[in-house]
C-alpha cells in the first residue's frame, strides 16, 4: 500500500512536530539522501523529509547497501539545519538511534537495543531491524546542514538470502501496528526532542539512557584497533573497550564484532 501523505500530514500536525514539512514522497529515485543533500544546497528549510517506496542506490554505512522493499520498508532522510562543530557530528547517530528505538520500542514486546554506532536490534540474535547514515554539509569549521537517513524494515517476513541470518522486521517480531505513517510520525516526534537535547548538551543528557540500551554493553567484542570487553559509550559517542590487560581503549570508528 501506498504512504498516505495526507494522513501523515494530518498526524503530525496533531502531535505538533515540525520534522516532515514539506515531505517529498517518490515511489523511487537513488537515495533519498542525495536527494535532501541536494535539497540542502538548494536552501530547502530544516525538517524537509524525503521518502522513497525505492531506492536504487541505497547506502548504508561505509559504503554498505540497503534493501529496501516497497510497501514495507520505511526508507527517509530528514535535513537538519543547525551550526553544530563538525566533531560533534558522530555522536549525533547515537542520539538519533535513541529516537528510533524509543518509536519501535513501543509496537514491539522483544527488546530493542542500540548496537554501536548506528544500528537498531532486536535483542535475541541482534538482528538488525534499521539503520542509521548522517551525512553533513560543512561551512568552515561547521556543519550548515545535517542529513539523517533512516532505513527500517517493517513488513517484510523474507530477505535476500545474505541478509536472512542478520535482519528483522517489525512483521517478523509481531508488532502490534505496522502502519507506516503513524511510525514515521512517531520517529521524527522522537526525533525532535532528542536533536533539540543535543544541540543544547550533546550526549551527556542520554548517556543514562544509551546505557540501558545499549546491545554490545558487557559483551567480547573486536574493532580494527582493539578487542575487549564492551564498557559503554562516552560523552564523545566513542564506544569503551576493556582489554585482557586492563586498560580501556576508545574506539571511535570502525566496525564492530563478537570477539
Amino acid at each position: 500500500m501506498a504512504f498516505d501523505t495526507a494522513r501523515f500530514a494530518e498526524l503530525i500536525q496533531r502531535r505538533g512536530v515540525s520534522l516532515g514539512q514539506p515531505l517529498y514522497a517518490v515511489e523511487s529515485t537513488g537515495s533519498t539522501n542525495d536527494d535532501a543533500m541536494a535539497a540542502a544546497r538548494a536552501g530547502a528549510p530544516h525538517g524537509a523529509t524525503f521518502l522513497a517506496e525505492e531506492q536504487t542506490r541505497g547506502r548504508g554505512r561505509r559504503g554498505s547497501r540497503w534493501s529496501s522493499q516497497p510497501g514495507e520498508s520505511l526508507t527517509f532522510s530528514v535535513l537538519l539545519r543547525a551550526r553544530l562543530p563538525h566533531e560533534r557530528m558522530s555522536a549525533l547517530t547515537l542520539a538519533i538511534g535513541l529516537a528510533v528505538r524509543e518509536a519501535v520500542a513501543r509496537r514491539v514486546s522483544s527488546t530493542i537495543r542500540i548496537k554501536w554506532p548506528n544500528d537498531i536490534v532486536a535483542a535475541e540474535g541482534r538482528r538488525k531491524l534499521a539503520g542509521i547514515l548522517l551525512e553533513s554539509q560543512v561551512q568552515g569549521a561547521d556543519v550548515a546542514a545535517l542529513v539523517v537517513g533512516i532505513g527500517l524494515n517493517v513488513g517484510m517476513r523474507r530477505f535476500e538470502a545474505e541478509l536472512s541470518d542478520t535482519a528483522t522486521s517489525l512483521a517478523l517480531l509481531e508488532a502490534s501496528d505496522l502502519d507506516r505513517e503513524s511510525l514515521l510520525a512517531d520517529v521524527l516526534f522522537e526525533l525532535e526532542a532528542r536533536f533539540s537535547s543535543y544541540e543544547r548538551s550533546g550526549l551527556s543528557a542520554m548517556l543514562g539512557e544509551l546505557r540501558a540500551h545499549d546491545a554490545l554493553l558487557g559483551t567480547l567484542v573486536k574493532s580494527d584497533q582493539a578487542s575487549g570487553i564492551a564498557r559503554g559509550i562516552d560523552e564523545q559517542g566513542a564506544l569503551v573497550l576493556e582489554t585482557p590487560e586492563g586498560s580501556l581503549v576508545r574506539v571511535v570508528s570502525g566496525s564492530i564484532s563478537p570477539g
